[in-house]
């Protein structure tokens, strides 16, 4: 797998009283949309079924900080930048 990916995380979202948020995997030609805290990918493009398993891995290594980095994402700033 590439070593370099952009990756990003939304903001907290929360449906009949339980929380995730979503992480995205992006090498500018392939891209992935995961879903914590369930640490799976729910879809992706031009990606091997092994890297997709590794991209969950991923997620559950580090659903600690996933989820620090989600519970911090400020959608109004964000809104707000020039």
């Amino acid at each position: 797998m590439k070593d370099a990916f952009n990756m990003s995380v939304s903001p907290v979202f929360s449906k009949d009283g339980k929380n995730y948020a979503f992480v995205t995997f992006d090498d500018g030609v392939r891209n992935a949309e995961g879903k914590i805290p369930e640490c799976t990918i729910l879809s992706s493009k031009g990606f091997s079924e092994k890297e997709i398993t590794q991209l969950e891995d991923y997620m559950r290594r580090e659903l600690t900080n996933l989820k620090k980095m989600a519970s911090s994402v400020n959608v109004w700033s964000a809104l707000m930048k020039d």
